[in-house]
């Protein structure tokens, strides 16, 4: 497969385009929307940012919190936290355990909030409705395993920001880690609880009562009505991944993790070994592509490092690999029959997506929004 010449991306990603110097036309987005947040000088940002403060601080006044930030244990979100709380906001920590948490995960969190005595909110979702709607994924055949993490936690943290009546939830998604576009293949439409209904109600008989869905109808509510900001913290100053790993080692007592997101036992099964097998999808080069776009890693490095196998050996991978049996219940044929069945698109169930585009394209137009 043809390589970029500037990041790591290929011919993996289906939609990857290259110019004449071999540049794809994933690194020419992340340098458009670098123009408002990687090229700003430090003043800027800092102007930015203390407005920011500002602006929490007073919403928040006589209130118990003043924002909203999610924890996962890993290093984008703990950073938000540390930098929330040395300019003096009083946030609420919240967390989502959906079953999956590492216990690395969990002393990251317990020693980030003890260090810097912040109040914790950890919604459980119950494992057994939690594991049927996995299998219902599972047994759908479709890519996108992690949209159920990803509308709960999105749902938490707007239903903690309301529950409190703040307007700012503080999230550790940024350009310098994740400004790369992510193959529109490799994933699907976070909100999209109508997706996950259908594929739910197809394919088991699970009663959603634990689980805070998130639909187009709830973001229209938090974030229009309400007005409650999403916003990702981290691009209002300078942030480098590696620093902020080794200033949390030191302070905190953090132990990292060998890639991106694998603060879940899940996810790293996941991304390190159902993608690559069955959808032939390698989720670090995303990760390394952003790192080498936003001058973090040099791309010989991150060569170097997708040669490697996702898991740092065999024994982590038979670990995680029995332990997912285990806990989903599975044999390993069972594991190797979804391994071997054939992707089926999201959209070939239900969904709202297409509603989404059509409302999106109506607020751009009567806001001029870009």
């Amino acid at each position: 497969m043809q390589v970029c010449s500037r990041c790591v991306m290929d011919e993996s990603a289906n939609d990857i385009e290259f110019n004449e110097h071999g540049v794809c036309n994933y690194c020419r987005s992340f340098e458009l929307k670098s123009e408002t947040v990687e090229h700003l000088d430090a003043e800027q940002k800092q102007q930015r940012l203390n407005k920011l403060i500002s602006e929490v601080k007073h919403q928040g006044r006589g209130k118990r919190y003043d924002c909203i930030i999610g924890v996962s244990g890993g290093v984008d979100s703990s950073w938000v936290l540390v930098k929330a709380v040395e300019h003096g906001l009083r946030p609420l920590a919240v967390h989502m355990d959906n079953g999956w948490n590492s216990e690395l995960a969990q002393n990251n969190i317990e020693n980030l909030i003890n260090g810097l005595n912040v109040d914790l909110y950890t919604h459980v979702i119950e494992w057994h409705e939690y594991r049927q709607l996995m299998q219902s994924f599972f047994d759908a055949n479709v890519i996108d395993v992690e949209l159920l993490y990803d509308n709960a936690m999105t749902a938490v943290n707007y239903q903690q920001a309301a529950k409190y009546g703040l307007k700012h939830i503080l999230a550790g998604t940024n350009h310098a880690t994740e400004g790369l576009d992510i193959p529109s293949e490799w994933n699907w439409f976070k909100f999209d609880e109508k997706n996950i209904k259908s594929i739910a109600s197809q394919f088991s008989s699970v009663k959603i009562t634990t689980f805070p869905l998130f639909g187009i109808k709830d973001y229209i509510k938090f974030a229009i009505i309400k007005k409650i900001k999403w916003i990702s913290f981290l691009d209002l100053m300078e942030f480098n991944k590696f620093d902020a790993m080794s200033e949390l080692q030191s302070r905190f007592g953090y132990k990292p993790y060998p890639y991106k997101h694998y603060e879940s036992i899940f996810t790293r099964f996941y991304q390190g070994y159902i993608l690559p097998r069955k959808f032939n999808v390698d989720k670090r080069r995303v990760h390394l592509s952003t790192l080498i776009m936003s001058g973090q890693m040099d791309r010989e490095h991150a060569l170097r490092d997708l040669e490697n196998s996702p898991y740092p050996n065999r024994a982590d991978l038979d670990l995680d690999m029995n332990y997912f049996l285990k806990k989903m219940g599975w044999t390993r044929a069972q594991l190797d029959a979804y391994l071997d069945a054939p992707r089926v698109a999201h959209d070939h169930y239900p969904s709202n997506y297409e509603r989404w585009q059509m409302l999106a394209k109506m607020y751009k137009r009567m806001t001029g929004a870009k």
